[in-house]
């Protein structure tokens, strides 16, 4: 069955090969559609709740991820790596989010794909919500906001992000979700303001499964669709407590979902390990563009992506949030290791305070000891330093390991498969003054009475009717 199954693929490799050696017309069009903040919450994950006919249909065309991770659990640092194909960390873009004036260049002559994309004959288009978010200056080889801009014949690579399942979320009139069907994971209170909360965001995703549908109708109607790769993802984790901005599989797993006409079966299920970077090195092979610089992420039709044991992510400073941790997974166990263990999870944080509603009512509940032992982890005035976790046992990543003697070989064993790849990234750690420096790191960072206030204020907006005008209550900028 494997020698077949490398016989398979090694066929669907003879196109990228051939393509790479022929006239620029030849080569497909690549268009890569990325959802802000959004994991696994799709119909076709098996997501209660939520229908998202479009997205279920192309992952039916193609090959759909169940096991694809992102390298940092937030939009700037991720897609930095996305950009180039390399690990934040080893091109000093780590830092979420790094004002202008402190961006530096590249390291080690490395440009980013879409200047390798222009210098091997592609039109480079950044399109609908112009987010690119590079932790690093120069130039990032975008050529226009359109793939009509293209001369005749010319392939493009388009990448376009959807912003709307970014945080605030709208109702979906058309189809509006019952929070009776939602299921929440149980690391969070079920109430009818959490249902609603969770429920909203899946009515965001239906809205953007349409979009995506217009994205795909335009491709046919232009005659583009059979000679296009296209490649789904969201750019980080779901953002909701315990997600987006933490390595937790719910901040890193990320619907992964590739089609391509005569090229890629189609209904295939694909459980290795992959990283987002891996789509990186994927469109600079199949356009024919060489890096000078080794990519970091490997070919997702070659072997080498085939064989990985583990996947690697770091989180580092959030805005003004400082804070560190590293992480490797395997199919099986999961250690992350908490580099400033002395800070809360829940240290300040203007984004998730004003953006999270389930936060505040978290919170009271926390502070008047009504949160059971799963809920209340998260909400502890510090972290333990590692934490190791049976992933196939323990999906929701609740019962900490770390210190089970029964585990210390596989905890030894994972820390120094750890330290390995830190040093291959250059990771420095953590510097004594970013330890000290950023937002204050007191908890609570609210009282209970200021917290009732923040909850009273969410819900007009959490429990709005579709097609209703209500004001946020608290976004006063673009996060």
């Amino acid at each position: 069955m494997k020698l077949i199954k490398t016989l398979y693929l090694a066929l669907l490799l003879i196109p990228f090969h051939a393509m790479a050696q022929n006239e620029t017309s030849d080569r497909p069009n690549i268009v890569w559609i990325m959802l802000e903040d959004w994991g696994l919450d799709l119909g076709c994950y098996g997501t209660p709740g939520i229908e998202t006919p479009v997205t279920d249909k192309l992952a039916s065309e193609g090959i759909r991820y169940t096991n694809a991770f992102c390298t940092s659990p937030v939009c700037s640092t991720s897609r930095s790596a996305m950009l180039t194909g390399y690990h934040q960390n080893y091109i000093g873009a780590q830092q979420h989010r790094t004002a202008k004036k402190d961006k530096k260049p590249l390291p080690y002559g490395i440009k980013p794909m879409p200047v390798l994309l222009k210098e091997a004959g592609y039109f480079t288009a950044l399109m609908i919500y112009n987010k690119t978010d590079a932790n690093f200056s120069g130039d990032l080889g975008f050529m226009g906001k359109d793939w009509k801009e293209r001369e005749k014949g010319q392939p493009f690579f388009a990448q376009i992000t959807l912003g709307g399942t970014h945080r605030k979320w709208n109702r979906d009139a058309k189809n509006p979700i019952d929070p009776a069907d939602v299921v929440l994971p149980p690391y969070y209170v079920d109430t009818p303001f959490a249902r609603r909360d969770w429920a909203n965001g899946l009515e965001q995703m239906q809205i953007c499964d349409r979009e995506i549908g217009d994205i795909l109708d335009r491709l046919k109607k232009e005659g583009l669709a059979e000679n296009t790769l296209i490649f789904l993802i969201g750019d980080n984790g779901r953002c909701h407590i315990r997600g987006k901005q933490f390595l937790y599989d719910p901040g890193l797993q990320v619907p992964m979902i590739i089609k391509w006409p005569g090229k890629v079966a189609p209904a295939q299920v694909n459980t290795d390990m992959v990283q987002t970077i891996d789509i990186t090195a994927t469109i600079l092979d199949v356009a024919g563009a060489k890096p000078e610089h080794e990519l970091q992420g490997k070919n997702l039709f070659e072997e080498e992506s085939k064989n990985r044991e583990y996947i690697f992510a770091a989180r580092g400073r959030m805005g003004g949030t400082h804070d560190a941790m590293r992480t490797i997974r395997s199919k099986k166990y999961k250690l992350i290791h908490n580099l400033m263990p002395e800070r809360a999870w829940l240290q300040y944080s203007g984004y998730k305070e004003d953006m999270y509603p389930m936060l505040a009512e978290m919170n009271i509940m926390y502070m008047e000891g009504k949160l059971n032992e799963d809920q209340a982890k998260f909400f502890a005035p510090s972290k333990p330093e590692f934490e190791l976790f049976d992933i196939e046992k323990d999906p929701y990543e609740l019962n900490n390991l770390a210190n089970d003697p029964h585990y210390g070989d596989i905890k030894d064993k994972l820390l120094e498969e750890l330290y390995v790849w830190r040093r291959s990234i250059n990771d420095e750690g953590v510097s004594q003054e970013f330890r000290e420096g950023g937002l204050s790191s007191k908890y609570p960072t609210r009282t209970l009475e200021e917290w009732k206030e923040r909850y009273e204020a969410w819900k007009p907006w959490v429990f709005r009717k579709p097609k209703s005008k209500v004001k946020h209550p608290f976004v006063k900028k673009d996060y």
